[in-house]
């Protein structure tokens, strides 16, 4: 069986004064060779991995609080804790720490945290050796304790020493003795110096005061002395509001007697913190971090007790399900799962999953089927707060059960339809539930936190449940006030509530694609929203415009189109003109939407906007964006000149060449020698009228442009010949009457041919005339490469 005694959790206080769980493990003590003295060692529980290995510091201050924590300091802002299972493992490793730094193991904390300059040290030396002498706790000396008492903040030292006077001497109940005497005759001036007695001894910030002030027979004394604040007229009723109107309700009868009274501790402590105690200066902030360690501890420590006990929220769950339960024993439990889950945002995140995990398995989310839909403002306020809690933490797991339902729900009782609709139906005239509801509805659509794996695709599944058997009834207050040319119903709450479905649509635009392109494309959505573009509602017309502006930011070309074809610009350029050049928020966003177009040279956009209503904007001058809309699309249309007449006069050049030459001659494609190069780029003797008249009569007067092309190759080829073989002849025939033939093209031994321009099937139709021998000719043809 596993040593329970020695079974810790080790916390570290992070940048943000809260406690993180590095881990549960066992400790021990022992001599470490590499560090040269005892350490605490932590090893995990669950793979016996090294969590910790910290020497004991003779000079490192350790503090034992609560009779199962030690906290210490390593370095600057390095503080560790760790939590013992069981007081008896508490005390042995006290023990250990008290025997290297020579302390007797009865201190609460082994050494005087200083950390002033070397001076202050030595100041601090003298004082440490003269321990703080109280005065006689007497109704006459209340003021020279209070003065006392202020004198010893100012140095660390002299606050420890005050702290174990006041403990030693048991002065804290003799000062609450004190306390109902005053109070008795009501001395007011007494009490008044109690208050600042009290206050100063909450700055202390030592846990075995707070042991003591927070003890159920004193913590109402301590309020009471807290309530007489002498810069207040009257004091304040602390202790009334703690006994009378703050009632403890038993939602499932406690039996346990240690969670019952850490649960009423625990509360009564948050109060004095939040309520009681003045709102710290900043030079104080830090003062009160044990009273705040303090309630983090016990904090945790009843969600672990409630957890242990499997039958209390087994009823919990089975009462809260029943139909039976009336509301009001309804609405109890709810608000006691609302503080369970409060209070589990203390644990660290894989007790914080386990937590949940618990809490899913007993059926908490068919729990708040229900309770989401109950009439009752409380109820339904705290189940947001725990759907809020489950849903931040692991959305995964809403989204499983979502999945699970939908095959055997109807779509009205799924419990994501159950969310849109009392969002939907948010009566607070400031619609918190509804803005609460639509975060957790963004938090379950948001694809970054959905997971991907081999044999499962939650994004996949998900979006398909969502746009198939939820996405109707979001939209539906949407479509039903846009039936018109203006919105239907313009009152405040109609229009709040339509500002949060176009901000969680705009949000499903950026990061759906797909599945919204279908929904909107399918039922003209951005027709209807653009309705809203007449409201009288500024804020409405930006959310409109803004859903606008996320389709147009996808550069789809789809989108494009349905906007091009809808005309769906008309209502953005017709509020632009009704705010009639007003410098607004309104204007700045239309013209941000039409410098994007621009910027982003979207073309088929631009000219839709320009063709439609440029003569419209083209009197807007006080900014640039319109004409220079006008001048990119020029720029476009001049392009689109230049390519179709580029792709004409290859068009006709294509159509002058013979469909047999294009067939019956084929060459390789490799890259043309010097000769070839300067044969094709020597066009000066190309007739000018040959390739117009060939353009504007591709077929009429073909012949004519082959003639041209006649004249100008026996010219090159003569002129090839001349230069380099001598005199030859070419013939090339061609007539209107007939196509030209395989006979119709004689060539007498060109140079050019002959290094390979043109290759037939078959033997070469080439006739060798004047020089060269067989042999010569055989190696030029060995050479020259043929198509097969």
């Amino acid at each position: 069986m596993t040593d329970t005694r020695r079974r810790v959790k080790l916390y570290a206080l992070n940048a943000d004064r809260q406690w993180d769980d590095r881990g549960t493990g066992h400790v021990s003590s022992c001599y470490v060779e590499r560090l040269k003295g005892t350490s605490l060692l932590v090893r995990a529980e669950s793979d016996g991995t090294l969590l910790l290995e910290s020497k004991i510091q003779p000079d490192t201050a350790y503090q034992k609080q609560q009779d199962t924590l030690i906290v210490w300091s390593e370095g600057d802002n390095f503080d560790l804790a760790l939590s013992f299972q069981e007081k008896a493992g508490c005390d042995e490793i006290w023990e250990k720490i008290c025997q290297v730094q020579g302390k007797d193991p009865s201190v609460e904390i082994t050494q005087d945290i200083v950390e002033e300059s070397e001076d202050e040290r030595f100041d601090e030396m003298s004082d440490s050796v003269q321990p703080v002498e109280l005065p006689a706790c007497e109704m006459g000396r209340l003021e020279d304790i209070s003065e006392l008492v202020n004198s010893c903040l100012v140095s660390p030292a002299r606050k420890d020493k005050l702290a174990a006077a006041l403990e030693t001497q048991h002065y804290i109940k003799k000062l609450l003795n004190l306390f109902h005497m005053c109070e008795d005759i009501e001395n007011i001036e007494g009490l008044h110096h109690l208050y600042e007695i009290f206050k100063s001894i909450f700055l202390l910030n030592k846990n075995t005061l707070f042991d003591t002030m927070f003890a159920d027979d004193t913590i109402f004394d301590v309020v009471g002395c807290l309530e007489y604040d002498p810069s207040l007229p009257q004091p304040k009723k602390h202790r009334e509001y703690l006994r009378e109107l703050a009632k403890f309700r038993e939602a499932i009868p406690i039996k346990n007697k240690d969670l019952l009274a850490k649960i009423h501790q625990t509360y009564r402590v948050q109060y004095i913190q939040d309520i009681v105690l003045p709102t710290p200066t900043v030079f104080e902030d830090n003062l009160l971090s044990t009273l705040s360690s303090f309630i983090f501890f016990n904090k945790v420590e009843i969600v672990k007790l409630i957890e242990e006990d499997d039958k209390f929220l087994t009823d919990l769950f089975k009462l809260l399900m029943d139909d039976k339960t009336p509301n009001v024993k309804r609405r109890d439990l709810v608000l006691f799962l609302k503080e369970f889950c409060n209070f589990s945002q203390n644990l660290q995140p894989q007790d914080k999953d386990a937590f949940y995990k618990t809490l899913v398995s007993l059926g908490i989310l068919p729990a708040l089927e229900i309770t989401l839909s109950i009439d009752d403002q409380k109820t339904k306020t705290a189940s947001i707060d725990i759907l809020t809690y489950i849903v931040e933490f692991s959305p995964s797991v809403v989204r499983d059960y979502t999945l699970q339902q939908a095959n055997n729900t109807e779509e009205e009782q799924m419990l994501l339809n159950i969310v849109i609709e009392q969002m939907l139906r948010d009566r607070d005239p400031e619609l918190g539930g509804a803005v609460q509801l639509m975060g957790v509805l963004r938090i379950l659509l948001d694809p970054e936190s959905m997971l991907a794996s081999v044999n499962k695709s939650e994004k996949a599944d998900f979006l398909n449940f969502f746009y198939k058997h939820s996405i109707q009834t979001l939209i539906a207050p949407l479509l039903e006030n846009t039936a018109g040319e203006k919105p239907l119903k313009e009152d405040y709450h109609t229009v709040q509530l339509l500002g949060l479905v176009l901000e969680l649509l705009s949000f499903c635009v950026e990061h759906h694609t797909y599945h919204i392109k279908t929904c909107i494309l399918n039922k003209d959505l951005l027709r209807r929203i653009l309705v809203l573009m007449r409201s009288t509602h500024t804020f409405l017309v930006l959310g409109a415009l803004r859903f606008m502006r996320k389709i147009i930011a996808l550069k789809d070309e789809y989108y494009n189109r349905y906007i091009i074809k809808g005309n769906l610009f008309a209502p953005v350029i017709d509020a632009f003109l009704r705010n009639n050049g007003r410098y607004n928020l309104l204007d700045s966003a239309i013209l941000e939407l039409f410098e994007f177009i621009k910027l982003e040279d979207i073309k088929s956009l631009c000219s839709h906007v320009v063709e439609n209503y440029g003569k419209i904007l083209e009197d807007v001058e006080y900014v640039q964006t319109f004409k220079a809309l006008k001048t990119r699309y020029d720029q476009h249309q001049d392009k689109l000149k230049e390519r179709d007449r580029v792709s004409g006069s290859v068009a006709v050049a294509e159509a002058v060449v013979p469909s047999l030459l294009r067939s019956r001659y084929r060459r390789e494609a490799r890259q043309p020698d010097d000769e070839e190069e300067m044969w094709f780029n020597d066009d000066d003797e190309l007739e000018d009228d040959a390739p117009l008249e060939a353009q504007a009569h591709p077929h009429a007067h073909a012949h004519h442009a082959l003639d041209a092309i006649g004249k100008i190759v026996e010219k090159k080829v003569c002129s090839s010949t001349e230069n380099v073989n001598g005199p030859s002849r070419v013939l090339l025939s061609t007539t209107t009457a007939s196509k030209p033939t395989h006979t119709d093209v004689q060539v007498s031994t060109p140079r050019l041919l002959n290094k390979g321009l043109v290759d037939y099937d078959g033997d070469s139709d080439e006739e060798e005339e004047g020089g060269g021998s067989s042999a010569a000719a055989d190696e030029r043809d060995a050479k020259r490469p043929r198509l097969a």
